[in-house]
């Protein structure tokens, strides 16, 4: 861990020197103990903390651009930055192993950090393999990307799924151009938090693990809603990504502190600029 910690400190001192050339304020640490020391809990500081001070506009539609960097390993399976998916279920399946590692979550701990993508792009490569069943859960019951990224439309979805108006079968579709299963979200419920901790989901998840050989779970940010840390618990393994010069420090921090570390496989530094080649994704 300590070298990603250094890779994300360089990081976020060059974006504060590149803020302090343009005259604009350094983002304000993210205070644990403040505002309210000695009078709540730590978690009740923590969660207080993050929704002050997590205040973003509403998200812009995603650009045709966006979409097809969410599957590139589609799109382009020989690319470069196809390999590097296929790199990190390389390191999953050799971590596999020594451990059953037949369900993984993937979160990040803010929006907009490459979360979908890299579960888009690792369910994607991992289906690739040989004599191997993939499918792909968007578990993200609030905004979900998956149908959109992949061109999908289902006719149901997660949600349906657990409160029984669809069966398994149903809502299950495939991806085009590719061997990929996807369990979509349809509609979104007013009631995600309690859909994800349902005795409902801890079955489905296992009923999943059962008929595939891998299951990649695509979770909601982890800071600020209680439904990734509930669906990472459902999984075998946890991957964090993380992106260079945007996630705080801070947020990592408090990220590892929230999730269950012996399911962690890792962190994927997502949005590197590289030099010898032009992909910019991992």
């Amino acid at each position: 861990m300590a070298k990603h910690y250094e890779a994300l400190q360089k990081a976020e001192e060059e974006r504060r020197k590149r803020a302090g050339r343009a005259q604009e304020p350094a983002p304000q640490p993210f205070d644990i103990d403040s505002p309210s020391r000695g009078q709540r809990s730590s978690s009740q500081g923590l969660l207080q903390n993050f929704q002050s001070r997590f205040r973003r506009p509403l998200r812009r539609p995603s650009t045709a651009n966006e979409v097809n960097k969410r599957r590139i390993a589609i799109l382009q399976p020989d690319s470069f930055a196809a390999e590097q998916f296929r790199t990190l279920r390389g390191r999953i399946d050799s971590l596999a192993t020594q451990r059953d590692i037949k369900s993984v979550a993937l979160t990040s701990a803010n929006p907009d950090e490459g979360k979908s993508t890299a579960s888009i792009n690792l369910a994607a490569v991992t289906s690739m393999s040989v004599g191997r069943k993939v499918v792909l859960v968007d578990c993200d019951l609030r905004q979900p990307k998956i149908h959109r990224s992949l061109g999908i439309e289902p006719v149901v979805g997660l949600a349906e799924v657990l409160t029984g108006r669809a069966s398994l079968g149903e809502a299950i579709v495939q991806a085009d151009g590719i061997s990929l299963d996807v369990l979509a979200v349809r509609n979104t419920p007013s009631n995600p938090s309690e859909l994800l901790a349902s005795r409902e989901m801890r079955q489905l998840v296992a009923e999943l693990v059962d008929r595939y050989d891998q299951v990649i779970l695509d979770t909601p940010a982890c800071l600020g809603l209680p439904d990734a840390k509930t669906v990472t618990e459902l999984a075998d393994g946890v991957v964090l990504v993380v992106r260079a010069d945007v996630t705080p420090r801070e947020d990592v921090e408090t990220v590892l502190e929230i999730l269950d570390r012996s399911r962690l496989l890792g962190m994927v530094l997502n949005g590197v600029e590289m030099t010898r080649r032009q992909y910019g994704y991992y």
